[in-house]
């Protein structure tokens, strides 16, 4: 399996555009209150929580709305119930889509997400149809400067470490199972390595190069169900070809 890509590149710089919608912080509100409902309002008892709350501060949300959130979950204070839904199905040039959702009104939701693949030349499938093709892993990413491959590798074998993805010319991904992430976490904090874009992720075992063309038009769909606030995640198995990569870069 392949843990990294050419795309992985693309997100982490459509991310730092992304940070700027005012939407952001209404998906890391609801993640944080959704996992203080599911685990509790301790992040050193809820793993989900710590993720969501580190998530957060990293995107200089505010500690009083994180607390709010985190209130919110526990029921110290009312709020919003948000259910949990995933959809999945098929993108321009077949490629497979996972879109997961928390939403307080499941008509008004999958009525979106039809709406955005009738327009996006996509399709919904049954549930299943592509989520064997993703497993869940925790991702790091690493900046060069702050360690080599050979460092991480030393350091992080006994944390979980599975592989090291290193397409980017910045950053080398430390990829571990979704449950090993904190253990990776803990490794690099205590050798005093930076990271960032610490998150659980999902990576498809095989990939769908595709040419310029229709990497824009993946990449439009994706941009659309990023714009939805009942959307918190998308996840695909495009690839880019050298050629889409150069162009999409220029």
């Amino acid at each position: 399996m392949s843990g990294h890509s050419k795309w992985a590149t693309i997100k982490r710089k459509k991310a730092v555009t992304d940070q700027k919608r005012g939407s952001l912080f209404t998906k890391l509100v609801k993640e944080i209150t959704i996992a203080a409902k599911m685990g509790g309002g301790d992040p050193s008892g809820n793993p989900r929580l710590r993720l969501a709350i580190d998530t957060a501060r990293d995107n200089s949300m505010p500690m009083e709305n994180i607390q709010r959130a985190v209130k919110k979950g526990t029921g110290e204070l009312e709020g919003v119930t948000w259910d949990e839904i995933t959809y999945e199905g098929y993108g321009p040039a077949g490629i497979a889509l996972i879109i997961e959702t928390a939403t307080d009104n499941r008509n008004r939701t999958v009525a979106d997400i039809r709406h955005i693949m009738s327009r996006n030349n996509g399709s919904l499938g049954e549930s299943g149809s592509v989520a064997w093709m993703f497993q869940r892993k925790g991702l790091v990413d690493v900046p060069r400067s702050a360690a080599s491959e050979d460092q991480l590798m030393e350091l992080l074998l006994d944390a979980g470490l599975e592989d090291l993805g290193s397409e980017d010319e910045n950053y080398i991904t430390v990829i571990s199972d979704f449950k090993d992430l904190e253990r990776v976490k803990t490794a690099l904090d205590g050798a005093g390595i930076a990271y960032e874009n610490a998150k659980i992720d999902l990576v498809p075992e095989n990939y769908i190069e595709l040419e310029a063309e229709d990497a824009r038009k993946v990449i439009k769909l994706i941009d659309a169900f990023e714009s939805n606030d009942d959307v918190q995640s998308v996840y695909t198995n495009m690839e880019l070809s050298e050629s889409a990569m150069s162009s999409l870069n220029e």
